[in-house]
């Protein structure tokens, strides 16, 4: 017998949580002890709460569920009933907080997840579900900015910023952009334009207001590269952004760009942006997870996403040729279709798209770099 939708919605579930990290188990076998990230299947909750599809467990306490629901249907207008789920665990199991923060719908094909610890939460489209490690950053920076606190945005290391990087705020990274310090708009030999004030100020508005898209569009020599590193830096600074991706046509923007952020001179200290933060231009398909800001071209992007080598002259020309250079050289995918010529578009990945590209867990903006 065929499986049923619903199977196939699991079965698809199930994969892209062992995709991420997560040990998947039977609720009357659970061992909470065998993983970091744990997903039990079918938890029974309080009464009047029902069954939860999956029970998410990080460092041995719960933080979410998952509902599933059958390919095809839609989940939009779930999150109530998800939500209730959150609620349901029984008191005596141990939880990260109450309601459980972090509540995903899925089919296996369309994923929409909602962040419990922003003020306003809602739910948003994700291309996958979030890894163990990943909830965990966010609980622990939660925890270190309690209601009411100067808040701080973690280091990598998991340590304390300069004083210079605190300022009240809430423990989510939207909260942080909520409460973003002012604009510098002269420093040293620097000086910001009257258009790129108007484009970081409103840039900076519309994600405070969680708009989950953004485009900045202004003319050839009005400083697009300088304006993106100057919002770049705000945001790792101060809004606690994970990592930025930086999409560019050609590799020679790319090793411009490199050139512009190791330039550009911090207006909070002396800095350099590459003193301050890991800039990485990607020249091969390995990524440097320390890195806050990497370079690439939407050639790579896309070889890197596929599985696939790049051909070192590939990064130079345009991505019509570089879809057909990969293709000849993975003949087996040739029918794979080629990314676009044109700039990237406004969509969202973990994606957010303006002038450059930030990642903070599902968070990311991306544009080209022509100045």
């Amino acid at each position: 017998m065929p499986p049923t939708p619903e199977q196939r919605a699991r079965a698809a579930i199930d994969r892209l949580l062992a995709a991420a990290g997560w040990a998947l188990q039977d609720f009357k076998s659970a061992d909470l002890q065998a993983a970091r990230g744990v997903a039990l299947r079918e938890f029974e909750l309080n009464p009047g709460h029902g069954t939860a599809d999956y029970l998410l467990y990080v460092d041995g306490k719960a933080c979410g569920v998952i509902e599933a629901k059958k390919q095809g249907a839609t989940l939009t207008g779930v999150e109530a009933q998800s939500g209730r789920y959150a609620q349901g665990l029984p008191a005596s199991l141990p939880a990260w907080r109450r309601p459980l923060p972090f509540v995903f719908e899925s089919t296996g094909i369309e994923t929409h997840f909602t962040q419990g610890l922003d003020q306003v939460p809602r739910a948003r489209p994700v291309f996958a579900f979030h890894r163990p490690e990943t909830l965990a950053d966010w609980l622990a920076q939660a925890s270190a900015d309690p209601p009411g606190a100067p808040a701080t945005v973690l280091t990598t290391d998991g340590q304390l910023p300069p004083a210079e990087a605190q300022r009240p705020t809430g423990g989510t990274m939207l909260a942080r952009l909520q409460a973003m310090p002012p604009l510098v708009t002269e420093w040293g030999d620097f000086k910001l334009w009257p258009a790129q004030i108007t484009a970081i100020r409103n840039l900076e508005k519309s994600l405070a207001a969680n708009k989950p898209r953004a485009l900045i569009q202004m003319a050839t020599g009005s400083g697009k590269t300088f304006t993106a590193i100057s919002f770049i830096y705000r945001l790792i600074k101060f809004a606690g952004a994970r990592r930025v991706l930086f999409l560019v046509d050609r590799g020679n923007l790319g090793r411009q760009a490199k050139k512009e952020f190791d330039q550009y001179v911090s207006p909070v200290n002396n800095y350099k942006f590459g003193e301050e933060f890991i800039v990485q231009h990607l020249t091969s398909n390995q990524l440097d997870r320390s890195a806050r800001v990497c370079i690439s071209t939407i050639q790579r992007m896309f070889s890197m996403l596929k599985g696939r080598e790049l051909p070192d002259e590939a990064d130079e020309e345009s991505t019509e040729r570089t879809w057909r250079a990969c293709s000849t050289r993975n003949p087996s995918r040739s029918t794979t279709t080629p990314p676009s010529r044109s700039r990237p578009s406004t969509s969202s990945s973990p994606t957010r798209r303006t002038a450059a590209s930030t990642t903070c867990g599902a968070r990311c903006w991306s544009t080209s770099t022509r100045t």
